[in-house]
């Protein structure tokens, strides 16, 4: 029997794209089909699940900045290119799954000149900027949300898979929601990004500290915060006479989520669809200055399914924050609404679909 071609996985080095790659990784290595991640050298830190594989790095950037940058940029992604040439040669890949960002367009492009079957995956409501420069040059587009821009409705290339998760966060599905029961602690969980967000160190603790003696003694809160916000925001908790843990990064984040009655965050793909799994209810602040306002159109799409309330940005203030808290913890069963809709979003199956889909692209049963 001759031997598997492996499936190349191309991602940027940023976990939202990189995440993906890695459940996919595992539903292929589960059905015995080799892989290996083509990637920056910002992949290194983000190795995970896939660091026993072959990984092969090649140059990237992102074309933005001044003129200058941008050109250098250019340069970068010229050398990738070539990289990436000369990596898909020696793999001799049966397909090439990009998952975004720029570190995927050199790789993008070098499969549609080997004329190899390719795909995209798109983690956002929006399509990004990377994938949008290698759209053309693909048989299949995999999206997370039933509606993309930037992809015509009637593009018969498009699949809605979902945004896969790693199993850590998958297997987290079954636990239940349960609301917090009256006069008994709420464990409230806070986190805006790779390290924390300044503006949740200011608005959070303001709101919780507004609210009524009775309801802000029942709150277990656990809060990422930036190294340098540190003091002061436990300053100001310990005041309050509220009970907090405060850290710029939480490794067991999926089981403080699980653990979560409400969770405060951004609206970036990997945690729009780590919501959906498990299945809580959230308060989203989309990142205002995310490429074409991604995390709005995230957020927004979540918001219809009943799954969160959205607070855009310029809302984002203390007073308007403590009336949500107010009546979610005083009226818990829009809580438990709310974890019900989350968890009927959901699509624990996303990446036994798209490998089903890079199985239809080779004529293997991947």
């Amino acid at each position: 029997m001759a031997e598997l071609r492996p499936v190349v996985l191309a991602a940027g080095g940023t976990g939202g794209h990189v995440f993906p790659a890695e459940a996919l990784a595992g539903e292929l290595e589960a059905r015995g089909v080799p892989f290996t991640l083509v990637t920056d050298s910002r992949g290194r830190q983000w190795q995970g699940a896939l660091s026993h594989r072959p990984i092969h790095y090649i140059h990237s950037a992102s074309p933005s900045g001044s003129l200058g940058q941008r050109l250098k940029a250019m340069m970068s992604l010229g050398l990738g290119l070539f990289d990436a040439w000369l990596a898909l040669g020696r793999i001799g890949p049966s397909a090439v799954v990009g998952f975004g960002g720029y570190a995927c367009v050199p790789t993008m492009v070098a499969a549609r000149l080997r004329r190899l079957p390719a795909m995209l995956h798109e983690q956002n409501a929006v399509l990004g900027r990377a994938n949008r420069m290698v759209l053309g040059g693909v048989e299949r587009i995999a999206t997370s949300f039933d509606h993309t821009r930037f992809i015509a409705d009637g593009d018969g290339r498009a699949r809605l898979v979902g945004n896969p998760v790693r199993e850590t966060v998958r297997v987290l599905r079954e636990q239940p929601y349960r609301a917090p029961a009256a006069g008994r602690v709420i464990d409230l969980v806070v986190f805006g990004g790779s390290q924390g967000a300044t503006s949740f160190s200011q608005v959070v603790p303001e709101a919780i500290l507004s609210l009524p003696q009775a309801l802000r003694s029942r709150i277990r809160l656990v809060q990422q915060c930036r190294s340098e916000d540190f003091d002061k925001v436990r300053q100001r908790y310990t005041r309050g006479g509220v009970v907090v843990e405060l850290a710029p990064f939480f490794s067991d984040l999926p089981q403080r989520l699980a653990a979560a009655h409400l969770v405060i965050g951004r609206a970036g793909a990997s945690t729009v669809a780590e919501l959906a799994t498990i299945g809580r209810p959230s308060i989203l602040v989309p990142y205002p200055y995310a490429a074409d306002d991604h995390q709005t159109a995230n957020a927004r799409a979540f918001e219809a399914a009943g799954a969160c309330i959205v607070m855009p940005h310029a809302e984002f203030t203390a007073a308007a924050l403590a009336r949500h808290l107010a009546t979610l913890f005083e009226q818990p069963h829009l809580l438990t609404k709310m974890a019900t809709a989350a968890h009927a979003a959901g699509r624990p199956d996303a990446a036994a679909r798209l490998a089903d889909l890079v199985g239809e692209m080779t004529g293997a049963a991947a």
